[in-house]
């Protein structure tokens, strides 16, 4: 791998020249993969006068210049202590907010994870009480602190404290971001090795039985788009996230297949081959141009969520349901008319089989109930 320092021409806007703001250039890094023959580059936010009119200016170039090549001969050595098996030491000197901040950034295109990878930041952000720590020094000392500060604090103000499986979540995030920088040697080792994590505690899942899906269907919505959402992943299993992204081309028909939905789920990047019923098609009407969305103008916000449970009052359903109980629902529905648990796990795109007994429970407890309220017969 080569690194190259380079200058792009800036081109100067009228409104600029207008006002006499001189033009600029800016620096940028070209890595030149010698293997592959594939180039990358990194701008470096450094600007330099196109022509220099006076000594400041000249001076300015002269400090910039000096101050970018400093950036290329310690992404060279990054480059070679990582090829060789060294853990650089200012790579760790980076603080653990500043290197979490910039792994939220990579998640900002991930609309089922980007908004827990905010959140972690924000209470890692009122743990350190705004005091960066570096990276390198992040122990388990630190992380046990943490730990203890999402499951006792009052940092949410709906319930007093956050669920236990909401701080599980947030120290998941953590342990994914210490486990990506010891893979990449920014650090030494890996802190979280010696911590214990949060235990997962079991959720009561809220679901919609058949009946009650059908007078959904046959109950106006006052978010008519919302409900042909909603009632779409009650029959596919898919995620909100998922739902809004999908587009006619992911759409797919064949007489020996039937319907199709190929995607890219957005929560776990995992690529899906869907079957889907008749019955969830007619939902979706006629068919528009491949990269029209299928639900175009699908939003959901606080607004909306007050519009999804009066539909479901209105429907005489007395559960707290949000958009995310459609999927419940149809994973247990899938159990209950006793499709395998591994079916319902790939239907659902789960990586682990783990994750799809949660389900399982729920038809157990079901199991119970409908033995415990047996009529007396009297005996």
């Amino acid at each position: 791998m080569k690194i190259y320092l380079s200058v792009r021409k800036g081109q100067q806007s009228k409104k600029n020249a207008e006002k006499g703001k001189p033009k600029m250039n800016s620096l940028f890094l070209m890595y030149h993969n010698e293997e592959t023959k594939k180039r990358t580059y990194e701008f470096l936010r450094l600007y330099l006068y196109d022509k220099p009119k006076n000594f400041l200016e000249k001076e300015h170039n002269k400090e910039t210049e000096q101050l970018a090549e400093a950036i290329r001969a310690q992404k060279i050595l990054d480059i070679q202590s990582r090829k060789h098996g060294f853990v650089s030491s200012v790579n760790g000197k980076i603080g653990f907010l500043e290197y979490f901040k910039l792994m939220v950034e990579k998640k900002s295109d991930s609309n089922g994870n980007y908004g827990n990878w905010l959140s972690t930041l924000k209470h890692l952000t009122n743990f350190c009480k705004g005091n960066d720590i570096q990276l390198s020094k992040v122990d388990d000392t630190f992380l046990e602190s943490f730990k203890i500060y999402l499951l006792t604090n009052k940092i949410s103000s709906r319930n007093g404290k956050l669920s236990q499986n909401s701080a599980l979540s947030y120290f998941n995030k953590v342990r994914t971001s210490l486990k990506e920088a010891y893979q990449t040697k920014m650090i030494a080792e890996n802190p979280i090795n010696r911590v214990k994590g949060i235990k997962e505690k079991e959720s009561n899942r809220q679901y919609l039985t058949l009946d009650e899906l059908q007078k959904l269907v046959k109950t106006d919505c006052d978010y008519p788009i919302m409900k042909d959402a909603f009632i779409f992943s009650s029959l596919t299993g898919l995620r909100f996230s998922d739902i809004k992204s999908l587009k006619w081309k992911n759409i797919t028909y064949d007489s020996q297949n039937g319907y199709i939905i190929k995607f890219t789920q957005q929560k776990t990047k995992g690529v899906e081959n869907l079957p889907i019923s008749e019955q969830a098609i007619r939902i979706i009407g006629e068919r528009k141009h491949d990269d029209d969305f299928v639900f175009s103008s699908l939003i959901y916000s606080a607004y909306h969520n007050k519009i999804l449970h009066k539909w479901i009052e209105k429907a005489g359903i007395d559960k707290h349901i949000t958009f995310h109980c459609a999927r419940h629902s149809f994973a247990t529905l899938q159990l209950t008319m006793n499709i395998d648990i591994y079916t319902v796990s790939k239907l659902l795109g789960h990586r682990h089989l783990k994750t799809t007994e949660i389900y399982a429970k729920v038809i157990d407890k079901k199991k119970i109930n409908a033995v415990a309220n047996m009529p007396d017969l009297n005996l």
